[in-house]
């Protein structure tokens, strides 16, 4: 009897380990679901802000215009419109959902 005892205690503690090993995998599975939900809330907002008429009408400006320092300044805006939209714009973490805090080499692009 003290066997089967000892024998069902062991199995005990390997279910127990296997919960704490599930329960760990859900909890990331979660967080990553709440991070690219939060980013597919972003590109959802940025793809009705961008309409067809006015990224044609985007280009066609940017093509009368045909200054290089026009363009590389465009870029440089919505790089920094990208940023303060809670996104990485370095080439690190280029594209992922930045944390509250700011990214120093988000950053070092600006100055």
């Amino acid at each position: 009897m003290l066997e089967r005892f000892s024998l069902l205690e062991k199995r005990f503690e390997e279910l127990q380990e296997d919960f704490v090993t599930l329960k760990k995998d859900l909890v990331q599975l979660v967080e990553e679901n709440h991070q690219l939900a939060h980013e597919n809330h972003h590109l959802r907002q940025r793809l009705e802000e961008l309409s067809p008429e006015s990224a044609k009408q985007g280009l066609t400006e940017q093509n009368q215009e045909g200054d290089h320092k026009s363009s590389v300044g465009e870029g440089y805006d919505n790089l920094a419109r990208i940023y303060e939209e809670g996104f990485h714009i370095c080439h690190v973490y280029f594209g992922t959902p930045r944390e509250e805090e700011d990214c120093i080499f988000c950053l070092k692009f600006f100055g």
